[in-house]
């Protein structure tokens, strides 16, 4: 005979939250973290946190440099379409790209996986792409957080922010001191739309009924969720061994703000950047983007990458050395512009017809 008055028994897969499916995927995930390991890092995981060696890594007296950041609404894309495979290569990017410019290699990686209902499946998807965007820069993914908070995000929704840490021998790093009036300005092609601006993208997409599963108007052989959700090009490779050789005077990773406000972050007080856009041709995807936005070149050159996803200023009697050793490397290069004394910050111009403009124009940001 039952009691009725015996008290409810509770439990936390009851409010929502699988101790078992968490530690499935850690055992899941495991093996793509140990194929992460480099010297410093064995990347295993389970215990509190991670440890690193700088020493075991080949440095002497080594300025630690962090990054963090997430992939923004380019998530929701991922979410809606089923693109979860690459979306952690994105977010590794966004991380290493910052180091980078800094003059620092990424050492260790950890990723934060937020969901309302941990499906096992998804998160495995975006992990995998997590170890590889580690793997393609060099950085071993050490740990991580994977919360389950039911109530806090949507059926089938979920968050993502990466923390990593790169290093750099003392006098070696990059700031911007050693930019001079006359360097030359160098652009590196970027993958695609990489991972700003999405809120417009996605703001597109719903005013203009896009079939984001039908070919794309401007590359038949490629879906439009394909195109537009691309991963974010990773440059630490093919920029570390030109760093550390001291032919690189400063680095500017083109994120939310675009050409116009990341250039000059790397600028010292009295130089201004003059960038041309005409210098390169507008990639189909951008040109796509500003036709159904009816978007201004101005806007364009504040909000995406335009074609453009690292910046380098360059001394001119080195420039031709090395854009040939980095198209080696295999990276897309173009001579876009040239530092000039001025106030800091950076002007974009392009005459008529460039990015579709009716007349010359120019689009200028200070500070």
């Amino acid at each position: 005979m039952s009691d009725d008055n015996t008290p409810k028994s509770y439990s936390y897969e009851q409010a929502g939250v699988s101790i078992a499916a968490g530690n499935a995927l850690v055992k899941a995930i495991a093996p793509l973290a140990k194929s992460t390991a480099r010297p410093g890092a064995d990347a295993e995981l389970g215990g509190f946190g991670g440890f690193f060696d700088p020493r075991a890594a080949g440095y002497k007296d080594p300025l630690l440099v962090a990054a963090n950041d997430g992939v923004g609404t380019k998530v929701k894309l991922a979410i809606d379409h089923d693109r979860h495979d690459h979306i952690g290569i994105d977010l590794v990017a966004m991380c290493v790209n910052d180091l980078i410019v800094q003059g620092a290699e990424p050492l260790f990686f950890l990723d934060y996986f937020a969901t309302g209902k941990l499906e096992n499946g998804v998160a495995e998807r975006v992990v995998a792409g997590i170890a590889e965007g580690c793997r393609i820069s060099g950085c071993a993914l050490i740990g991580g957080e994977t919360a389950e908070m039911p109530g806090m995000y949507a059926a089938g929704d979920y968050d993502l922010a990466g923390f990593c840490v790169g290093a750099v021998e003392r006098g070696e790093q990059l700031t911007g001191d050693k930019v001079a009036d006359g360097d030359v300005l160098l652009g590196l092609a970027s993958s695609g739309v990489h991972s700003n601006g999405y809120s417009l993208v996605r703001r597109l997409a719903e005013d203009k009924g896009w079939k984001l599963d039908r070919p794309a108007l401007f590359d038949s052989d490629t879906l439009l969720i394909d195109a537009l959700i691309a991963p974010t090009r990773i440059y630490v490779k093919s920029l570390l061994p030109f760093i550390r050789s001291g032919r690189i005077n400063a680095l500017a990773h083109i994120t939310g703000g675009g050409l116009l406000e990341n250039i000059p972050r790397v600028l010292p007080k009295g130089l201004h950047a003059r960038i041309d856009a005409g210098a390169w041709e507008q990639p189909r995807l951008m040109a796509f983007l500003q036709a159904q936005g009816n978007i201004e070149p101005g806007e364009m050159a504040r909000t995406f990458n335009c074609g453009i996803g690292m910046v380098l200023a360059v001394p001119a009697d080195g420039v031709a050395a090395l854009k040939s050793e980095l198209e080696a490397a295999g990276e897309t290069v173009f001579v876009i512009g040239i530092v000039e004394e001025g106030e800091k910050g950076c002007t974009v111009q392009g005459s008529a017809e460039v990015w579709s403009a009716r007349e010359d124009w120019e689009a200028v940001h200070l500070g």
